[in-house]
């Protein structure tokens, strides 16, 4: 089952299914987003919307987008926020965004799908206005290191989501080749995570 399927076959359960990871990256995006307030925002892999609620609060105008339908199909069916539009999109081709037109850009939980992370940054950097701000937040590579990767269960079957390593300097290196700048890097745990290594990782960038 390749990645789109599997969001797709996902996605009527997602927010049903115990997951710690999506229940951490909803706890972090706020406590290092939350005292911003932009002009236009684009959430690049929305999922089911958990995220979206909260942007369309700190940002005037919100685009959200998924490759999923399923997963975007589920995101509009709870949230009726008149400043957010959602659109399908595949964002490993050409993004469907103007030159300079978001203050804010964030990414959670789907680069570990995405192998080329420089395109990646690429198309961040032309979407962001000056001064604009990049925000990943995405599993741990010490994780993936030990086997950890997006899964989810149907019954006795558990399904793995297709994955790539991404080291911490992968993300830097990316980065810098396409003009953004580091103003932070944290690493998270839950509060079940108890000596275990750091569940996400995350980094605040800056054009």
């Amino acid at each position: 089952m390749d990645v789109q399927q599997a969001y797709d076959t996902w996605s009527a359960t997602y927010d049903a299914d115990e997951n710690l990871t999506r229940d951490l990256d909803r706890t972090v995006t706020k406590t290092i987003l939350g005292d911003l307030r932009c002009l236009s925002v684009l959430e690049v892999g929305c999922g089911t919307g958990k995220n979206t609620p909260f942007l369309a609060k700190i940002g005037d105008v919100v685009t959200a987008v998924d490759f999923s339908a399923g997963m975007i199909a589920q995101a509009k069916a709870k949230i009726s926020a008149q400043n957010v539009t959602f659109q399908v999109a595949d964002i490993t081709q050409a993004w469907p965004t103007a030159d300079a037109a978001f203050d804010l850009i964030i990414c959670n939980l789907i680069l570990e799908h995405i192998e080329d992370l420089g395109f990646i940054f690429a198309e961040a950097s032309r979407s962001l206005a000056a001064d604009g701000r990049l925000f990943i937040s995405e599993l741990h590579p010490f994780r993936q290191y030990l086997g950890g990767k997006a899964r989810f269960q149907q019954g006795e079957e558990t399904t793995f989501i297709p994955a790539h390593i991404h080291h911490a300097s992968d993300f830097l290196t990316a980065a810098k080749a396409n003009g953004l700048n580091l103003l932070a890097l944290d690493e998270w745990w839950h509060e079940q995570d108890e000596d275990s290594p750091p569940r996400l990782i995350t980094f605040l960038f800056q054009k």
